[in-house]
């Protein structure tokens, strides 16, 4: 693997999108130039404004929605990058760990102001510069400058932050509840009925304002964040267990279930999966520093 490839780079980036659940090894970066709407990352529902910049840590299921008005643009740069890229390129030049933010904090937003805004948006312009080009020179500058915005996210979030972020409205609060609510509760058997008496919810209004907040059903984001944790285990497991009993301890009541929800979200079912990330796994094993 080239060492660009493992730095995946998205600039202003405007074109409508689906609602997906994602979850992936890599650490993250987002960044909300202009426009309205939601990212939803892990429990927590986070209301956008143009110079929100997020971190995320991959593996929690997160979501964007631009669908809270149609009317809105939704223009955001990513960077989608390996950990361990990060930290061979740093551990030899410098003695700052600038994967602590991701790693302390996890999943953190913070908005951008002023000469911190200007200079974080001058830095992701000087990336798509050096990106857009295909000569070696070009792509280890940018392999620089991808460095120098690293330091710089790390500089940010190092700062207090002085204010707990606060949702934006009554239906985003009760949203953000349920999300809690089924966090805690994902691997049981759940229906809109139960829902409804823990919320002290209508169930119907439950399952309108949920889909205008996050872009999916309720029970889209329930099978999703099973997956999403059948996809740790497979990734983290030390004692092999069988994919029925993975499916049971989620939640699934068959593993044909199970499997076929696993496929819809993954593209794999479950043992091709756990084949594939086996195989991953010897294949980064033998990489080295500079590869």
């Amino acid at each position: 693997m080239e060492p660009l490839k493992m730095v995946e780079f998205v600039y202003r980036k405007s074109t409508p999108f689906r609602s997906v659940f994602q979850s992936h090894p890599n650490f993250e970066i987002f960044y909300f130039h202009e426009g309205k709407g939601n990212y939803l990352i892990g429990d927590q529902i986070h209301v956008l404004a143009p110079g929100d910049l997020l971190i995320m840590h991959g593996m929690t299921l997160h979501c964007p929605n631009a669908k809270v008005d149609e009317h809105f643009k939704y223009v955001r740069s990513l960077i989608n990058f390996e950990p361990d890229y990060v930290r061979k390129a740093v551990q030899h030049l410098f003695t700052v760990n600038v994967l602590e933010p991701f790693e302390e904090l996890k999943n953190y937003k913070i908005n951008l102001q002023g000469e911190d805004r200007q200079q974080f948006e001058a830095a992701l312009q000087t990336m798509q510069q050096f990106h857009s080009r295909t000569d070696e020179v070009s792509m280890n500058r940018f392999r620089v400058a991808f460095m120098d915005l690293m330091f710089m996210v790390f500089h940010f979030f190092k700062k207090p932050i002085g204010h707990k972020e606060e949702l934006a409205s009554q239906k985003e609060y009760h949203v953000q509840e349920l999300i809690r609510f089924i966090e805690e509760h994902y691997a049981e058997d759940l229906n809109l009925e139960q829902l409804e008496k823990s919320m002290h919810v209508n169930k119907y209004y439950l399952s309108r304002i949920f889909r205008e907040v996050t872009g999916v059903t309720i029970f889209n984001y329930l099978y999703q964040r099973r997956i999403n944790q059948a996809k740790m285990i497979f990734l983290m497991e030390e004692k092999r267990r069988t994919v029925t009993e993975i499916g049971y301890e989620l939640g699934f009541k068959h593993v044909t279930h199970f499997s076929r929800v696993f496929r819809k979200y993954v593209g794999d079912t479950p043992e091709q999966f756990r084949e594939r990330i086996k195989k991953s796994i010897s294949v980064h094993s033998g990489f080295e520093s500079g590869q």
